[in-house]
């Protein structure tokens, strides 16, 4: 329960970091080195050397003068503190084109994320097996999801049909919505939303090469 509790108290801006040092650190373990320190991520990685000294503390490793943190030790660490080191199921919605390539995305099992399971409204793949996931009715969404206790729920479908979506996805049990739908949800408090917003990314992009540069 202790460690529950020091996990939960990581400050979101942290737990957004931890993915960009376990990627790091990995390299560097795949490099022969057993020892990293937080002044070397930092610097290789852009950030504030006092931020990334408290982002690592953060995780109980404890560092050894002039070596660093066991870089191994510290992965786990980061892993755990990040929920990855629990095999965890989600279901998607939506199977057009973002939902196949998600569906067939091997990223995920580095985070110890499967997709269990689809679902659709269109007849013409309902039964469909894409990347080995089989494609239900909508019909079936609450069943499923209680039956395997599914906790994160995928949106990749049209706007106009979004929200409905994430209330048959909240009433059937999940406590994540991974929104790439473009819009804003409407979810009860206990239910955490993250928004995969295309167009915010790609309005950053515009702006830079049209007006940002002289």
């Amino acid at each position: 329960m202790k460690d529950k509790n020091r996990q939960s108290q990581i400050p979101l801006p942290t737990i957004r970091r931890y993915p960009i040092y376990l990627r790091a650190i990995k390299a560097k373990v795949a490099g022969g080195e057993f020892y990293i320190s937080s002044a070397v991520l930092a610097e290789e990685l852009g950030f504030d050397p006092v931020l990334s000294r408290k982002d690592l503390a953060m995780v109980g490793i404890p560092g050894k003068p002039r070596r660093g943190y066991p870089a191994g030790e510290l992965c786990e660490a980061i892993s755990h503190a990040l929920g990855w080191d629990i095999p965890t199921e989600a279901a998607i919605v939506g199977i057009g084109s973002l939902g196949r390539a998600l569906l067939g995305y091997n990223g995920f099992e580095e985070q110890n994320l499967s997709i269990a399971t689809a679902f659709d409204s269109n007849p013409a793949i309902i039964a469909q097996h894409v990347h080995g996931v089989k494609v239900r009715p909508m019909e079936e969404l609450s069943a499923i999801i209680k039956r395997f206790k599914i906790k994160i729920g995928i949106i990749t479908v049209p706007a106009i049909h979004a929200q409905e979506c994430c209330d048959q996805l909240v009433a059937a049990g999940v406590e994540a919505i991974w929104n790439f739908a473009p819009i804003q949800l409407s979810t009860p408090k206990s239910v955490t939303v993250q928004n995969v917003d295309l167009a915010q990314s790609l309005a950053v992009l515009s702006h830079s090469i049209n007006y940002s540069k002289s």
